[in-house]
Order: structure tokens, then sequence, then C-alpha cells
């Protein structure tokens, strides 16, 4: 059988010399070819690491996204660049990869053992903790199989959070403003509300900072709490409050960080096909009721 982790060794040493010479596509193809020749053995599969670095690469704008998202406090140039790339190879084979051939714990423990060895345990934890959120935000698929214990919510750190159904009404019809994000799912304007003076103020500005509105908020239309992992802080509890705003149709100017790669207004017909994150389907529906209703009501 060949030696896989050998096989993503190598990748990761091309990726690190691909990134820190700026080199093209191309020429990491003849990095690798070179590194095989020399750290390869006889039961290397060379069909697996082509397929891997050309993953990663074609995949490395969308992956660093998920690393911005994922690790808001560590901007992309100040991560290290072996740990840098072993997130890229990290989350290629979380997010994209045949999960029947890589199942979502080896593609995590995978990578922890790529930065034990070539960083340090220090880079261990924290490629650990950056793999682990996005996991969770992907539900934890194969949880069940690894009978991994909960933690207890109540002995985890506590982050407050405020999000938004921002709508507005315009030629007669309700329209929503979802922002998109990198795993593919239509969710909620959200963000961290500690330091504000009420929840409500919080949510204005994180709308005004996320999408651009200036936005009236309204009244509390739900709330959930979920545990992330953090990269440096470990496991946390989020709880975040959500209300419904109104704003204007305006052009959405959305604030490209943290994960978001899109923003847009859909009529309210038009929302019961996005793909949305499971328990954002209570809030949005909520909300969507209570819309509906002020307009029989209005009627």
């Amino acid at each position: 059988m060949a030696n896989r982790h050998l096989a993503r060794s190598i990748v990761l040493q091309t990726l690190f010399e691909w990134d820190t010479t700026h080199a093209s596509e191309k020429d990491a193809t003849a990095i690798l070819t070179r590194n095989v020749t020399e750290f390869g053995g006889d039961d290397i599969d060379r069909s697996f690491m082509d397929k891997l670095l050309s993953g990663v690469l074609a995949k490395q704008k969308d992956i660093d996204l998920v690393i911005e998202k994922a690790a808001p406090e560590w901007p992309l140039e100040r991560i290290a660049p072996v740990d840098r790339n072993i997130l890229r190879l990290g989350l290629y084979e979380l997010l994209f990869s045949d999960r029947s051939q890589v199942p979502a714990k080896v593609a995590i423990n995978e990578a922890i053992e790529l930065a034990k060895t070539f960083s340090g345990d220090s880079s261990g934890r924290f490629v650990n903790g950056v793999l682990g959120a996005v996991y969770k935000e992907l539900g934890e698929p194969g949880k069940d199989e690894q009978g991994s214990k909960k933690p207890k919510r109540e002995e985890l750190p506590l982050e407050k959070m405020g999000g938004a159904i921002v709508y507005c009404k315009h030629d007669g019809q309700y329209y929503l403003a979802l922002v998109h994000d990198v795993f593919g799912r239509w969710t909620l304007s959200k963000g961290h509300i500690e330091q504000d003076a009420s929840p409500e103020a919080g949510v204005a500005r994180v709308i005004k900072e996320e999408l651009g509105l200036t936005a009236k908020v309204g009244n509390q239309i739900g709330e959930n709490e979920y545990v992330a992992s953090h990269p440096e802080k470990g496991k946390v509890r989020k709880h975040v409050w959500f209300f419904l705003a109104s704003a204007e149709f305006e052009p959405l100017v959305l604030k490209k960080s943290g994960g978001l790669d899109d923003a847009k207004w859909f009529r309210l017909k038009d929302i019961i096909d996005l793909n949305f994150y499971d328990d954002m389907l209570p809030i949005v529906t909520a909300a969507v009721q209570k819309l509906l209703d002020s307009t029989t009501v209005s009627h």
C-alpha cells in the first residue's frame, strides 16, 4: 500500500517552496518531481501527490478565505509559511477530497502530524484549532463514528454575538439581504457585540460594517448557541441573538473578510431554494412569517 503520509510530506515541502519563492503552478510541478526523486521511496503514489498538489493550487484562494474565517486574528501573512501550507493541504482534503477515501478525521489528524513533524507542538495545536473550527462548520461529519466526548457547554468561555435578518420593502415586495460564505451556504450577517452599548447598537454596527447598510434594528426574532473551535482559545461557546432590521433597498457593499464572498437581496419567494445552515432555517422562517403576518394585518 502506498505511503500516503510520506506523500503528503513531500507535497507539503513542495507547497512550502512554491509559496516562499513565489513560483508558478508549472514550477510547482517541477519542484514536486525533484522532491519525489530526492525524498520518495518505491511505494510512493505519484498520482495521489499530483492530484493533491494541483487541487490545493486550484482551490488556494477559496482555502485562504476559509483560513481567514476560521482564524480571524491571524492574517495569512502572519502565519508561518510551513503552517500556512499545512492548513492549505489539510483544508483541501477536509473540504474537497472524496470523504470515502479521506475521512474528515484523517484529514485533520494527518495535518496535525505534519505540523508536529515540520513545525512543533504549538503549531499542531494551532492547526488543530483551525481545522476543528472548519470541521464544526461542516456539521462534524463522521463524528458519531469517532465516539468523541462532547465538552460541557457551561464550562466553556462565552462569546456574545448579534445577527440580523435584514429586510426591506421594494416595489411592493419584501426582500432579505443575505450573505454567502466560502462553505457554500447563504446565511445572516452577524458579529461580536461584547463591546457595544446594547445588542441593538452592536447589530446595527455589524450590518453597516458587513453590508454597508444603515439599518433600523427592531425586535429580537430568535437566538442560537453552538460550540466552536478557536485556534488559540480552544473550544468556545458562541451565543447569537438575532433581530429583525429594516433598511432601504440599496446596493450591498460586502466587506470581504471572515470567509464571506457574496451578498444579495432576495425576494421572500426565492429564498426557499437557497442552501442554509440547519440552525439558520428556524430563524429565517420565523422572520419570514413575521413579515408575512405584518402584511396580512396591514391589509
